[in-house]
């Protein structure tokens, strides 16, 4: 696959609720990122569970030691059950205490949440108004 990409950017699906343990998400991490992967996901966010804490921090605990031992940088994608502002806090929060502030750029960190943009856009206008609009006043899902 690898080879067949090219110069474009190579992203390896886990979906890590198949996995069933944290040491074979990592296993798998491994193996996308010694297969040439440029970002590995969580998930395709249709398998539940699908972004969870824990398997966040293994993946960027590894991509972390991946960039240690290679010097190749490797992005993280979370993607399914991050619905709110506050879920997406505390992802950056992981992503800045296990891999560090470098992965803090949408080049090695990025989070597939569609209904995360209806409550940004909700946070955003009650910052603006001082009152929160309806849940179906910007997006439907």
């Amino acid at each position: 696959m690898r080879e067949a990409c090219g110069s474009a950017h190579l992203k390896v699906i886990l979906e890590t609720g198949e996995l069933a343990t944290l040491d074979n998400t990592v296993r798998a991490a491994w193996l996308a990122m010694l297969a040439g992967a440029d970002f590995i996901k969580t998930s395709t966010g249709k398998v539940t569970p699908a972004a969870t804490p824990p398997v966040a921090l293994v993946m960027l605990s590894a991509v972390a030691d991946f960039a240690a031992a290679t010097g190749r940088r490797v992005g993280v994608k979370v993607a399914g059950g991050i619905r709110t502002a506050k879920d997406a806090i505390r992802y950056l929060v992981l992503v800045r205490e296990t891999a560090g502030p470098q992965w803090l750029t949408p080049g090695l960190f990025r989070i597939g949440a569609s209904s995360l943009l209806n409550d940004l856009l909700m946070q955003r206008s009650k910052q603006l108004t001082g009152a929160y609009a309806g849940p179906d006043y910007f997006t439907l899902d």
